[in-house]
């Protein structure tokens, strides 16, 4: 990574314009063309230094749900369970932990009823008990992690 890219990284993270073509607003904001913009940002994402760019949504705002999930894995199974959990597309954000809640994981739906289904889904396809720990309170941190 260069100084372009942690300059590209840093720069996005203040957002993209609405407009016909926010990234070549971008680029122009950052002194690039538009095509070096998207072939760096390309790049970034192949390497995996970057997992993905775009939007954050209100998910409830847009009538979906989301909900921090944990389990107990057995340390023995921990890898199939893991599997299990992964394999629904509704799950994301998966961690292991040093805790008796070796599991955490985030499960976002289309409608807040659907989490309570797929909770039910995970519970039968690993043999273990979730927890569901959804949010009470929504406070905004506006994180910003400098390249």
């Amino acid at each position: 990574m260069d100084q372009i890219d942690r300059d590209i990284i840093n720069g996005l993270q203040e957002g993209l314009a609405v407009c016909e073509r926010p990234y070549l607003e971008a680029a122009q904001r950052l002194g690039l063309q538009e095509d070096e913009l998207m072939a760096r940002l390309a790049r970034l994402l192949a390497q995996g230094v970057l997992t993905r760019v775009g939007p954050l949504y209100q998910i409830e705002r847009m009538g979906g749900a989301f909900t921090l999930a944990a389990l107990h894995a057995p340390v023995e199974a921990y890898e199939l369970v893991a599997q299990r959990v992964n394999a629904l597309p509704q799950v994301a954000h998966n961690y292991a932990r040093d805790h008796e809640l070796n599991m955490w994981f985030v499960i976002a739906t289309e409608t807040p009823d659907e989490i309570e289904e797929v909770i039910a889904r995970i519970e039968q396809d690993t043999g273990c008990s979730v927890l569901n720990f959804p949010k009470s309170r929504e406070y905004f941190v506006e994180l910003k992690l400098k390249a």
